[in-house]
């Protein structure tokens, strides 16, 4: 059994209101050592993708100190810039290319991909991040599942906002996971509300949002309720290879 916490939209931006929230957040989760196996943040960690952002987040998630109590994974948004990204985020050269990474439990690999197009803010994955992901998944052992991260959702969420800026050309996704059962489920944020659909067959499950919640249309005026507590996610993949996910304010 895999057990991974999620957060997404920290839209980190060096105001103690942002701060505030993404570290309780983070206190909460680190008081789970031993029983949470990898920590998921799902895009617009920061909110101008500026260096002293990502410092920021850094700092805070533990990535550059060891800090953390389990790994913590991440893939850019909308918000996020990848160069800046690169260099103070992960410590690695800035470059402008996709940012994709991967996981490997004993339980199941984790696929952190970029959806995200420079300069837009809706997103798509390229040829490049279509090509990673199934060199990767080839790659793995063919009977571990795997699953796929990354921040715009692929299907309509039922409110004007993410649904102007999800991901482009789902049916190519819908394509590659025709042709990869061992895709157990898809892990998105962006959309700053808890949901839980399905895409191709699969599970998709929506992180809520640290920074706001996004009030649906039926809830009453104005997207972003600011007032909200700042919400994240545990998923949990079993033996069967389904995917349970429960969500929480801080």
């Amino acid at each position: 059994m895999l057990v991974l916490a999620h957060i997404s939209d920290l839209h980190l931006d060096g105001t103690a209101r942002a701060t505030e929230r993404a570290e309780r957040v983070r206190d909460r989760l680190w008081e789970l050592p031993g029983k949470v196996d990898a920590l998921l943040v799902t895009g617009d960690i920061a909110d101008h993708g500026a260096e002293a952002e990502y410092e920021e987040a850094a700092r805070m998630l533990g990535l550059r100190d060891g800090g953390a109590p389990f790994p913590v994974l991440t893939c850019p948004g909308n918000h996020d810039s990848r160069a800046p990204y690169r260099k103070a985020l992960l410590g690695h050269p800035a470059a402008e290319g996709p940012v994709n990474s991967v996981h490997v439990f004993d339980e199941a690999a984790v696929l952190m991909c970029d959806s995200s197009i420079p300069g837009r803010d809706e997103g798509e994955f390229d040829k490049e991040t279509y090509a990673w992901i199934e060199a990767t998944l080839d790659e793995l052992d063919g009977g571990l599942p795997a699953l796929l991260a990354f921040h715009h959702p692929p299907v309509v969420l039922h409110h004007p906002l993410p649904d102007a800026y999800q991901l482009g050309q789902p049916r190519s996704l819908a394509a590659l996971l025709e042709r990869r059962p061992e895709v157990a489920g898809l892990i998105t944020g962006h959309a700053h509300t808890p949901a839980a659909t399905t895409f191709a067959g699969r599970p998709l499950v929506v992180g809520p949002g640290v920074t706001w919640t996004l009030r649906l249309p039926w809830e009453g005026e104005g997207a972003a309720d600011r007032d909200a507590p700042p919400g994240f996610a545990f998923h949990v993949l079993d033996d069967e290879r389904r995917l349970t996910s429960h969500f929480r304010v801080a």
